[in-house]
C-alpha cells in the first residue's frame, strides 16, 4: 500500500477457557476515530452481550481497538478487524499488510453457537451434542456471513466463503463458488469456480464453474493474479497469469506463465509459423481469447474486437 491508514472497531471477542483468543466480531469498521462519546457508547450497547457461555467453555467480552493498515498485525483482535475492513469493504485486497496473519489466528472449532476451541470440542463433545451446538469446521478463519452480511450479495453456500473476502454489491457466488480472504470482487461478477487469496476480479467478470485462479499461499509464485471487467474464465479452465479487459479463456484450458502459446495475429516467422510466446508475456493484456487448437492441440491467443460477456442481470439484481 502506498500510505498509512487506520481504522477503528468496536466489538466483541470471544475467549477460551485457558486464556486463548478465538475471534472478533465488529458490527462496523470506522475509517475516522470517533468521539470520545461515540467510542463509550459503542461499547455500551455491546455490553448486555458479554459474559461466560458454560456450554462452550468460553467468556465474551467488549473490545475496542485502533489499527495501522500499513503495519503487521500484532494480536488475534488486530487480525480480525483487518477481516472485517476487507469484508466491510473499507479496503480492497492487496492494499493492506496482513504479513505474519496466520500466526494470530489459532484454529478453531467453528459451530453453529460461536466458536470453541478445539480441545474443548473435544471435550464436551456429549453436552454440545445435547445442547445442539453442531462443530461445522475446524479452521483458522470463520465463515464470511457469521460476521458480516455484504450488502446486494448472493451466496449460495456460507461455507465456501472466508471472513476477509472482498464482495462488491451485485457479485453472485453459486454453490461451487470459492472466495478466499484478501480476495474478492470489485463489481458485479459471478464466481462459480475458485478465487484464491491475493485474486482480484473486475466488473462484469464470469469465473466460470470448476475454474481455478492461481495464489500466492501455497508456493505459487510471488505474481498476484488479477481478472480484469468483462472478461469470462470458462468452466473448469484455469490462470496463473493475469488477464486484462475484455478476454476469454475458453473451457478447460489452464495458462500459466510457462505456457507456450501461439499468436496468431503475430507477424509470421523466417519459416512461415507463427511467433510463440511464454504465457508471463501476455499477462494483464486486453481483449485477448486464449484456446486449445483441437487438431494441433497447441494453445492460441487471437485478438478480441468490442467488448467482452455480458451477465444476466437477473441474476445480479
Amino acid at each position: 500500500m502506498t500510505e498509512a491508514r487506520t481504522v477503528w472497531g468496536t466489538g466483541l471477542s470471544t475467549i477460551a477457557g485457558d486464556g486463548t483468543v478465538l475471534d472478533a466480531w465488529f458490527p462496523e469498521v470506522l475509517t475516522e476515530a470517533p468521539s470520545a462519546g461515540d467510542a463509550a457508547a459503542a461499547l455500551v450497547a455491546l455490553e448486555a452481550l458479554t459474559g461466560p457461555d458454560e456450554r462452550r467453555n468460553v467468556t465474551v467480552e467488549t473490545v475496542q481497538l485502533h489499527i495501522d493498515l500499513g503495519a503487521a498485525p500484532t494480536s488475534t483482535v488486530d487480525a480480525y478487524l483487518r477481516l472485517h475492513a476487507l469484508s466491510h469493504l473499507v479496503v480492497r485486497p492487496n492494499e493492506l499488510t496482513l504479513d505474519g496473519i496466520f500466526a494470530h489466528l489459532p484454529n478453531v472449532a467453528w459451530t453453529n453457537a460461536g466458536p470453541v476451541h478445539p480441545d474443548d470440542a473435544a471435550r464436551l463433545r456429549p453436552l454440545l451434542q445435547r445442547a445442539g451446538i453442531q462443530v461445522q469446521g475446524l479452521d483458522k478463519f470463520p465463515r464470511l456471513t457469521d460476521y458480516v452480511q455484504p450488502a446486494g450479495v448472493r451466496i449460495a453456500d456460507a461455507s465456501r466463503v472466508r471472513l476477509g473476502a472482498h464482495l462488491s454489491p451485485g457479485t453472485t457466488v453459486m454453490h461451487e463458488g470459492f472466495v478466499n480472504f484478501n480476495a474478492g470482487t470489485l463489481g458485479a461478477s459471478m464466481v462459480e469456480g475458485r478465487i484464491s487469496q491475493g485474486v482480484v476480479v473486475g466488473d462484469g467478470s464470469d469465473i466460470g464453474g470448476g475454474s481455478s485462479i492461481m495464489g500466492t499461499l501455497s508456493g505459487g509464485g510471488s505474481h498476484r493474479v488479477s481478472i480484469g471487467a468483462r472478461t469470462l474464465l470458462g468452466a473448469n479452465a484455469g490462470i496463473g497469469i493475469s488477464l486484462g479487459d475484455d478476454c476469454i479463456v475458453e473451457a478447460g484450458l489452464y495458462v500459466t506463465a510457462g505456457t507456450k502459446i501461439v499468436l496468431l495475429d503475430g507477424p509470421s516467422t523466417a519459416d512461415g509459423g507463427r511467433k510463440t510466446v511464454k504465457g508471463s508475456e501476455l499477462s494483464g493484456q486486453d481483449g485477448l481469447l486464449f484456446r486449445r487448437n483441437s487438431l494441433s492441440g497447441a494453445v492460441e491467443a487471437v485478438r478480441r474486437a468490442g467488448a467482452g460477456v455480458t451477465l444476466n442481470e437477473a441474476l445480479h439484481a
